[in-house]
């Protein structure tokens, strides 16, 4: 067989291998999405949860990436890849299967909630970085910024159609039963990435101290000009993300009294900004160019983010939607754009650091957003907590126009003999080629 026809074979075969990638996480998905609807009503309508009780839930959701979101990015490069995310799916659907089972017995309480959520927040953080470190090796760099664009907008439709969905079955079948969707959604992903092959990459005889590889990836992302303020953004529409994680459904269900099943096509208005901004980021960041596009992300993810929490009746409701398009389509295109550039950026022996880093920081926002959030909502109410967080919105947009990233069109743009880590850069990819070039092992 010829160059070329070689190259064909490759080609179909790594696009085969994105495809079932894609699969596994529109499957999961689709089951995240309706347990996000299921498991605040379990709290709010079974268990009768107080507001901070609601934050607790929430910061267990993300709390993991504070305790192991820096040394899973060295787990995920010693580790088989496609034994990481299997386990994962299977821990994430012990934890939720249990949820439905202690019910049934008895025994389930708002503790019981917190500890599931916080396994399967540890899962999905090895997950998580695992996912996105998987991604570069099976798309070319010209494709890596429309792949990563489909994966968000088909993370938007599992949001547009989950919540719906979930609050269609906690009406039919009771919240605590429809945890089960999200079950059975996790061993239907991990049979799906069971099937990819398993990575070949070279490792050394001894790793280097798990301290130095997480100290690299570190300096790396704080030291890099682009990086760092893009990591400071995403810290701060996180930390709202977790304040709104926490009040919407208290702010629905008690503040505006919303019916179950509008509770979820409420929250679906998530989805339909994260589908538009996936749909239109690069067209976005070819018109405007990458750098300025997330400017101007940042600032209407603000605007969004102030009306959220305006109105009473049905102009609440309408005020809520809209909103949350705007903000949630806002945030798309900033954590798109980021992203991509990181994937490229990156050298490809510090990837799973750097991914794991920015999480570290920005994902361990969260659980402090829902704590804080929690706490307010007890003495000021979750409506003008909201309008406290979407204050904090503008946070995100002053972090890019306070670095060189004002000045760019592209991210791209910043030449590399301008950053203040090229020595860094080459010593770490040196390292790096040193960690992973041992002598024809491979795991």
């Amino acid at each position: 067989m010829g160059g070329p026809e070689r190259a064909d074979s490759r080609a179909r075969g790594n696009t085969g291998i994105f495809w079932r990638w894609w699969s596994a996480g529109a499957t999961s998905g689709v089951g995240s999405a309706v347990s996000a609807v299921a498991l605040p009503l379990t709290a709010l309508t079974v268990l009768h949860a107080t507001a901070f009780e609601m934050g607790l839930i929430a910061a267990a959701s993300y709390a993991a990436w504070i305790v192991i979101g820096l040394p899973s990015g060295v787990l995920v490069q010693r580790l088989p890849l496609r034994g990481v995310q299997v386990a994962a799916d299977l821990a994430r659907a012990a934890a939720l299967g249990s949820i439905p089972l202690t019910w049934w017995w008895g025994h389930l309480t708002v503790a019981h909630l917190i500890a599931a959520a916080l396994v399967v927040s540890f899962a999905n953080v090895i997950f998580d970085v695992a996912n996105s470190t998987f991604l570069p090796a099976i798309v070319g760099k010209e494709q890596l910024e429309a792949r990563n664009s489909l994966a968000s907008a088909t993370h938007a439709c599992t949001q547009l159609g989950g919540p719906p969905l979930g609050g269609l079955f906690v009406q039919i079948l009771g919240a605590v039963p429809t945890m089960l969707v999200d079950t059975v959604s996790y061993l239907v992903s991990a049979l799906l990435l069971r099937s990819l092959p398993a990575r070949g990459a070279q490792a050394p005889d001894r790793w280097p101290p798990m301290g130095e590889m997480i100290r690299q990836g570190w300096r790396f992302v704080t030291r890099h000009p682009l990086m760092g303020p893009g990591m400071w953004t995403a810290t701060a529409v996180n930390f709202v993300c977790g304040a709104q994680l926490a009040l919407y459904p208290l702010y629905l269900v008690r503040d505006l009294r919303t019916p179950a099943g509008l509770v979820g096509v409420l929250l679906a208005a998530e989805g339909v900004g994260s589908l538009v901004g996936a749909a239109l980021t690069t067209r976005i960041t070819g018109r405007l160019g990458s750098a300025r596009a997330l400017i101007v992300a940042g600032f209407a993810a603000f605007a969004g983010a102030l009306l959220i929490p305006s109105g009473t009746g049905w102009p609440a409701y309408v005020a809520f939607a809209v909103g949350n398009i705007v903000f949630a389509g806002g945030v798309v295109i900033l954590s798109i754009t980021t992203r991509t550039y990181r994937q490229l950026a990156s050298p490809p022996e510090l990837l799973s650091r750097v991914m794991a880093t920015v999480r570290f920081v920005s994902w361990g926002a969260i659980p402090f957003g829902g704590l804080t959030a929690g706490a307010l909502a007890g003495a000021l109410g979750s409506r003008t907590t909201l309008v406290v967080f979407a204050v904090v919105t503008v946070c995100a947009p002053l972090a890019l126009v306070g670095s060189p990233i004002r000045h760019l069109r592209d991210l791209t743009d910043f030449p590399a003999d301008r950053s203040s880590s090229p020595a860094q850069i080459r010593t770490a990819s040196a390292r790096g080629a040193g960690e992973v070039a041992g002598p024809g092992k491979r795991r």
